[in-house]
């Protein structure tokens, strides 16, 4: 079977390339594995804004950040995601979180997304560089062939952000989720290819360079 060395490649390259003790560094914030210990640190970031309040972004209230912290690491340790806390640099505070979900080694991807930010974070060089950094260890470690986004039908903002990232929107999955309120979510999808990271890649360097 030819493609089983292959496949046993990509799974050991993910394996070595996405070890517990994970950290990407940027000149605006730093991306640390996510740890039982930040449960207080991520209340406080959530507290900034009230972002529990969101409708389009699913953030855990104060009682429920532990559980959410919980199982985000019972996720990484199956292997199915990534969680990381931002802290800012200038600070040396957290001010959200982000990650590496639908891991697949066998086909070389993964999305990103249950990402949010602290108010005082929001329309920073923050984001861009986050994502710079996660799209950069995707494509040039990982050696992922393609990167998704899932994101609730009325977070435009969110929407648009991806957009301007380069990625190509693939369309709607409709009555994909139903939230703890009740509410139906329809999920935009969107994707980026290995072939247009270099190009997306010099698009973001050019946003970031704004910020310094």
């Amino acid at each position: 079977m030819p493609n089983e060395g292959v496949n046993a490649d990509s799974h050991t390259r993910f394996k070595d390339k996405l070890p517990h003790s994970l950290t990407l560094s940027g000149t605006h914030a730093v991306l640390e594995p996510m740890q039982l210990a930040h449960v207080v640190d991520l209340n406080i970031a959530a507290n900034d804004g009230e972002l529990w309040r969101l409708k389009v972004t699913r953030v855990p209230t104060e009682q429920g950040m532990q559980a959410y912290v919980e199982h985000a690491l019972q996720q990484r340790d199956k292997g199915r995601e990534f969680p990381f806390v931002i802290r800012r640099l200038s600070d040396k505070r957290i001010v959200g979180t982000t990650r590496y979900y639908q891991i697949s080694s066998t086909n070389r991807n993964c999305s990103i997304g249950y990402t949010w930010y602290s108010k005082s974070a929001q329309r920073t060089g923050i984001n861009s560089e986050c994502k710079l950094m996660l799209l950069e260890h995707a494509f040039e470690q990982l050696s992922c062939i393609s990167v998704q986004w899932h994101t609730h039908h009325e977070n435009t903002r969110s929407q648009e952000a991806i957009r301007r990232l380069g990625a190509s929107f693939e369309g709607v999955l409709r009555n994909h989720m139903i939230l703890p309120d009740g509410r139906i979510r329809h999920t935009h999808c969107f994707s980026m290819l290995d072939t247009e990271w270099p190009s997306s890649k010099a698009h973001l360097e050019e946003r970031l360079a704004v910020h310094r």
